[in-house]
């Protein structure tokens, strides 16, 4: 089992004589104690099965979104992606996989390139988190707030939120939109 996602992230309060190794396992109980209390709370009819599974997928949300009012409408998406059998398609999966070969820039080609982290050309949950989520994305991915909303993408504002969709075509109105407010920005500085 790979260590990304087992360990909660937080502040940790320790003496001079602590080892890392100590604090590790501090996080790493603190984060045991957080997913079994999610899991304790969970919604029922999840698309998935384990605990370590609803620890993947908060790992996938806490990436997806700094705006923790979003988080369970966002969980919502992908339990409903999973719920009908659809890619996750989420691009910091993509790029968790890519590593450091990964330079900043997202490319259809990195989209296109199989690999096991690739939510485009696989479905279902990656093998692992691909971050150290906290408690909120934890609880969004237990409780999803699910709407029948299958697409998210950035707004571009600056608040980080998303516009939410039902249907492709509306999707791709917010994508347009997105890039409109974005090639803006971009003629302004």
């Amino acid at each position: 089992m790979a260590p990304e996602g087992l360990f909660f992230p937080d502040t940790y309060v320790y003496g001079k004589s602590t080892t890392d190794v100590q604090i590790l396992r501090m996080a790493r109980e603190r984060m045991r104690k957080e997913l079994d209390a999610a899991w304790q709370a969970r919604a029922e009819n999840l698309p998935f099965t384990t605990p370590y599974e609803a620890l993947i997928l908060a790992s996938i949300v806490e990436r997806e979104t700094a705006n923790a009012a979003e988080r369970p409408r966002i969980a919502g998406v992908f339990a409903e992606r999973l719920r009908i059998g659809m890619r996750l398609q989420t691009d910091p999966t993509v790029i968790y996989g890519l590593g450091a070969g990964f330079d900043g820039n997202l490319r259809r080609a990195d989209l296109e390139r199989d690999g096991p982290y690739n939510t485009y050309t696989r479905a279902g949950l990656p093998p692992t988190p691909i971050a150290l989520p906290g408690a909120a994305a934890l609880r969004a991915a237990v409780r999803p707030d699910v709407r029948g909303e299958l697409y998210f993408v950035a707004t571009g504002l600056p608040d980080g939120t998303h516009r939410f969709s039902r249907t492709l075509a509306d999707h791709d109105a917010a994508v347009r939109e997105y890039l409109a407010r974005y090639r803006q920005r971009q003629t302004e500085h």
